[in-house]
């Protein structure tokens, strides 16, 4: 079955089977399953910030006014909570990190375990409502073209909108890398680069590269 069609419905139903993006779902393996209690605090404290709760990309993405703010998300290693704005945000606890060294947009905070979420838990309310605020001004981010880099602008952008995915691309090899790059920018219309992008997403969850099956 194309992982695609597992998409969880609701955020209850992905911490009960997971985000469907892989073999695992449904199973004792999945990632949500390691991190449970981490991740129903962190849904805990986005809804007590007055946000709205859906599923996007597979994961449990926290809205205000339709506009997205923050996704809770399971990786190996941790669980994460993800601001799509984060470096607009002045953080003067030093806790938000770059989901990856291209990544211009998004910025996200890792937890290992529930002590830990417990204790930031005043700071991550003061940066949700800072996050908030930031929709209501009606901030955007400016994102800078660098020549060095080949990665397509709409598939950046779901690098910074979706920290898993950003995680699944880098472990892929070069050379699948490349492949999934070209066939991406030789799209001329930007509609087409982010269909594409949106159609090998399951694939490269999996691992694989375009020519492989």
């Amino acid at each position: 079955m194309n992982p695609s069609t597992l998409t969880p419905k609701n955020v209850d139903e992905y911490l009960a089977e997971g985000c469907g993006r892989c073999s695992l779902h449904g199973t004792p393996e999945c990632k949500v399953h390691s991190w449970q209690n981490e991740l129903k605090a962190l849904r805990v404290i986005a809804l007590e910030c007055g946000l709205t709760e859906e599923i996007k990309w597979g994961v449990p993405c926290y809205t205000y006014k339709k506009s997205n703010v923050l996704l809770i998300s399971a990786l190996k290693q941790c669980c994460t909570l993800s601001f799509m704005k984060g470096s607009l945000l002045k953080d003067p606890n030093k806790i938000l990190t770059l989901p990856g060294e291209n990544s211009q947009s998004a910025c996200l905070i890792r937890f290992t375990s529930i002590k830990q979420i417990n204790e930031l838990e005043p700071i991550l309310k003061t940066y949700i409502f800072e996050a908030i605020e930031v929709e209501k001004a009606g901030l955007k981010v400016e994102f800078s073209k660098s020549k060095a880099l080949n990665i397509p602008e709409e598939l950046q952008m779901k690098f910074d909108e979706d920290p898993a995915l950003k995680e699944a691309f880098e472990g892929l090899t070069p050379g699948r890398q490349r492949g999934y790059v070209i066939h991406i920018s030789g799209a001329k219309q930007s509609k087409t680069r982010v269909a594409r992008i949106e159609k090998w997403i399951p694939q490269i969850f999996k691992g694989k590269g375009i020519h492989d099956r």
